[in-house]
């Protein structure tokens, strides 16, 4: 049983690295979706620069690479806290990609995806009440939120299933919301990063996950372009 964890850990790890939104961006506009946009490595940003209809393939597959790999461990009877340290590789390996040089996207519907299959009923609520936001354009707050009343409400609705359920889903859910707040507060530096006060920026990345509060304004910059060789 432990060499069957230990090749899920890597194989949920090289799944999730998988850069869906990268691939998408490259096969229908030959762009580097890190240049353009939100510079996210996300659905979002894939929705923004290239096509809906390219989108909706990347959303599917980035949940159910998190679906998957947490849906093996519990068909071959891993333990909970295994699903969960299973579930959270694949959330690192997208936001930090082998293939993209550990620079990849935030994660959320990967970590939608894992919350799915480990508790139902809390994905729901944590999708519903994320989006409760978007209509305030305001869905990274909306999502961050959303995280942060995760494990909580983990620990209140599983403690009846027993001690050995609750502890592991609320100890790994905690662990999915830092690995959102260090992948934003982390991301790569842009343009626009230098006009930008460290408090403000620390503030701006954690909550709107952007490095300036205008959003157009951030959605519409323009690549970097490469100096010319002389």
């Amino acid at each position: 049983m432990t060499i069957n964890f230990i090749l899920l850990v890597l194989g949920a790890y090289l799944l999730g690295s998988v850069p869906a939104a990268y691939l998408a961006a490259r096969w229908s506009r030959g762009i580097d979706i890190r240049q353009h946009g939100s510079t996210n490595v996300g659905a979002s940003n894939v929705l923004a620069t290239v096509s809906r209809r390219w989108a909706i393939p990347v959303i599917v597959f980035d949940l159910v690479k998190g679906m998957v790999v947490v849906y093996i461990a519990q068909l071959i009877g891993l333990e909970v806290y295994q699903q969960v340290t299973i579930g959270i590789a694949a959330i690192i390996g997208h936001n930090w990609p082998v293939f993209l040089r550990f620079s990849g996207g935030r994660g959320l519907l990967t970590t939608v995806g894992v919350v799915f299959v480990l508790a139902p009923w809390l994905a729901l609520i944590m999708a519903a009440f994320a989006y409760a936001w978007a209509p305030f354009r305001q869905l990274a707050l909306g999502t961050l939120c959303a995280l942060i009343l995760l494990p909580i409400l983990s620990w209140f609705l599983s403690e009846p299933l027993g001690i050995e359920r609750a502890l592991p889903l609320t100890l790994g859910f905690s662990a999915m919301l830092l690995l959102v707040v260090i992948r934003r507060l982390t991301a790569p530096k842009t343009s626009l990063t230098a006009s930008v006060s460290t408090p403000q920026l620390i503030i701006n990345r954690l909550f709107f996950d952007r490095d300036i509060r205008e959003r157009e304004a951030w959605l519409r910059r323009k690549p970097k372009r490469k100096a010319r060789g002389g």
